[in-house]
């Protein structure tokens, strides 16, 4: 019964100090190949605590057919972190960690800079760019991307961030 209390105290304060957001975010990277095999997409899904939130991440690390060396579905612990807002902007850093399903190049790292806009307070878009790093047993690489995301908060959200510049 203690566990029960536990799990539940846990979920309650885990949902009550944060907002739930879904993210939908394309993105590009500079790899050799056609538009498909630059492409790539990925459903992101979270907690947001005032400047620090914490997601999970699905998606395909590039839009070509399965089969080619280190292609396929990828998921990833993505947490961020809000650096300085100024007004609507903010400006976002992320540093995730995942798994790349089927690649022999399967542990994903990543690490990401963003300016995000709110358009209203359950309306985010983020242009972001970074590098993610893909190693395996016998070989590694990496790659630069850019992209822009959509994110929605199912309540609305007031987002902070460590250094706000006062409106005036």
């Amino acid at each position: 019964m203690k566990i029960f209390f536990s799990i539940v105290l846990i979920i309650a304060g885990y949902t009550s100090f944060s907002q739930t957001y879904v993210s939908l975010a394309p993105s590009l990277t500079n790899t050799a190949g056609t538009l498909a095999d630059k492409s790539n997409i990925a459903l992101e899904i979270g907690q947001q605590w005032d400047v620090f939130s914490m997601g999970v991440d699905i998606g395909q690390t590039t839009l070509s057919p399965i089969g080619k060396k280190d292609t396929g579905t990828y998921l990833e612990l993505r947490p961020n972190l809000n650096i300085f807002q100024e007004g609507r902007f903010t400006n976002t850093f992320t540093a995730g960690i995942g798994y790349v399903f089927g690649a022999e190049e399967n542990l994903l790292t990543e690490v990401t800079y963003g300016i995000e806009y709110t358009s209203t307070e359950q309306l985010h878009f983020n242009v972001f760019f970074g590098n993610y790093y893909y190693s395996g047993k016998t070989s590694a690489s990496s790659t630069s991307f850019f992209g822009i995301s959509a994110a929605y908060y199912f309540k609305p959200n007031k987002t902070g961030a460590l250094i706000k510049r006062d409106d005036r």
